[in-house]
């Protein structure tokens, strides 16, 4: 049963004739500034797979993106370790597939440690050692300020508890979280060597997934970014990433394989063709689609959609109703609580 299903949706894959990306809305000279749909995105690439770009920026905290539509499939981000993992385990698109005679072992300790290590102090740095201005450009400027500013308050609460920071150890925790990342980085540079990619002469995922790091870190982070520097060190390291850039981002407007297209509205819940905000790279030319009657299921999710901006609203004006008269102080107090007890 499992295995029909699979060659189900593996016949679909084969027979859409074009993929379609959701992802959040470019910026910072990428094609999409989200760490997390940038992996799958040059994923996509580095499979030469012919796919359309979506942009949604109506739901910043949605973990479902970004995600892959094709035919009547959908890959989310938070369902079956993610949208790379998806296409892996359906048997649709594996780059590791290529490599017979890598270890798996290898590739995967690899994956884990770029995975874990990078990805934490990524977070670290995007959520709570910057001023807050990246998160911002990259999920919340589309959003009324309030909302915007109580979502990415919520997201770095979320993130210290992730990585067990508290105001006890937030120095330990800081020191832990970027000798991890140093130890990463050497480990990568040093298996990376002077090839073109980490394993033998084609890609795999860890290739996407740290070059999605990778070029955010380089492109996003300010010049004081400590985990910015760390990678700078690294000259082989870095050549990697622009060699990539260039290949998979910079050819982007000339390549056939890759076009982007905005659509009227935007919505947390995926349609058989996702909604999307308009993208604002250049480089970036939207594809015309013919107008069509929505129907009821379109008008339900637009319904909705106008439901939750009205109980996020609703929600920042009881949080400052309640939280009005607490000082900047005892907010950071607060921020430091032990997630622990």
């Amino acid at each position: 049963m499992a295995s029909a299903a699979a060659a189900a949706t593996a016949a679909e894959w084969e027979a859409a004739e074009r993929k379609v990306l959701v992802a959040r809305k470019p910026c910072f000279g990428l094609p999409t500034a989200c760490p997390t749909s940038l992996p799958v995105l040059l994923y996509l690439r580095l499979a030469q797979v012919p796919f359309d770009i979506h942009v949604d920026t109506s739901f910043p905290d949605a973990d479902h993106i970004p995600y892959v539509e094709f035919g009547d499939c959908v890959a989310f981000n938070n369902e079956k370790g993610g949208v790379i993992e998806y296409l892996r385990e359906e048997k649709i698109l594996d780059l590791n597939s290529k490599h017979p005679s890598v270890s798996p072992t290898d590739v995967l300790s690899t994956n884990a440690m770029v995975s874990t290590w990078l990805t934490d102090a990524l977070q670290y740095e995007l959520w709570v050692v910057t001023d807050g201005s990246i998160a911002h450009d990259i999920y919340f400027s589309d959003l009324p300020w309030p909302i915007g500013n109580i979502l990415h308050w919520k997201k770095t609460r979320d993130v210290k508890q992730l990585l067990g920071i508290t105001k006890l150890n937030a120095a330990e925790k800081e020191e832990e979280i970027y000798q991890k990342a140093s130890a990463a980085y050497d480990a990568l540079s040093l298996k990376l060597g002077d090839q073109i990619f980490l394993f033998d002469n084609s890609p795999t995922d860890v290739d996407a997934l740290f070059l999605g790091h990778a070029l955010f870190v380089l492109n996003a982070l300010p010049d004081t970014s400590v985990l910015k520097g760390t990678l700078q060190k690294h000259e082989n390291l870095v050549n990697f990433v622009e060699h990539h850039k260039v290949q998979l981002l910079e050819d982007l407007s000339s390549s056939s394989g890759l076009g982007s297209s905005p659509s009227p509205s935007s919505s947390s819940t995926p349609r058989k063709r996702a909604s999307a905000g308009q993208s604002k790279q250049s480089g970036y030319k939207p594809k015309p689609r013919a107008k069509k009657e929505r129907t009821e299921e379109e008008k339900k999710f637009r319904r909705r959609s106008k439901y939750f901006l009205a109980a996020q609203l609703v929600g920042v004006l009881v949080f400052l109703s309640v939280l009005g008269g607490v000082d900047s102080s005892e907010l950071d107090d607060d921020d430091g609580m032990d997630y622990e007890d």
